[in-house]
């Protein structure tokens, strides 16, 4: 059991049946009136953020999150394969599952696979993917002053914005968490 004392951000808690990581906490202590901890909640599951106020003498049980990396291996129609690198055990999730996560994604790349008491609810991507460009219009020279971009789409069908001197069969690094452009490789 974790008080709401001891909050710290990233920690995941049990609340009323659904499961919260702590994004955000602070210690109150008014000039009048007993102390509170103000947290902002976000519900892993479905993604929910929710702001709340706990005594500091509330206990939550802890949540146990289990992260695992699997390779990503192909998609057939709905549902995505993935196969646990150590025990070749494969499963599927449905594109709910996936979200929007693996749209910068190739096959065979190693994701992150969370779970909550056997239930996936979250994918992983790398944080950084080298890909290359398949189609992107050409960038002219004097074209602007300064960092202009254009559209370019990417190998696994991502639209990113690229500066104008990369060019079509380049290959970029791509931060997934934000979808930015990050160099040329």
């Amino acid at each position: 059991m974790i008080s709401a004392s001891d909050f710290r951000n990233g920690m995941t808690i049990e609340i009323d049946g659904n499961v919260c990581q702590i994004i955000e906490f602070q210690h109150v202590k008014p000039g009048k009136g007993a102390a509170f901890v103000r947290t902002k909640l976000k519900d892993i599951i479905n993604g929910g953020v929710k702001e709340t106020t706990f005594r500091p003498t509330e206990k939550f049980p802890a949540a146990r999150i289990d992260r695992k990396d699997m390779q990503y291996l192909y998609q057939d129609g709905d549902i995505y394969n993935f196969m646990d690198s150590e025990t070749y055990e494969q499963i599927g999730l449905t594109s709910e599952q996936v979200g929007d996560s693996l749209k910068f994604v190739k096959e065979n790349e190693v994701c992150k696979i969370n779970s909550y008491n056997g239930s996936v609810f979250a994918v992983e991507p790398p944080m950084f993917v080298e890909l290359a460009i398949s189609e992107t219009e050409p960038g002219f020279k004097g074209d602007t002053a300064t960092g202009a971009t254009k559209p370019a789409t990417v190998e696994t069908g991502a639209t990113v914005y690229v500066p104008l001197f990369v060019n079509e069969g380049d290959i970029i690094k791509i931060d997934t968490r934000t979808g930015e452009y990050l160099s040329r490789v």
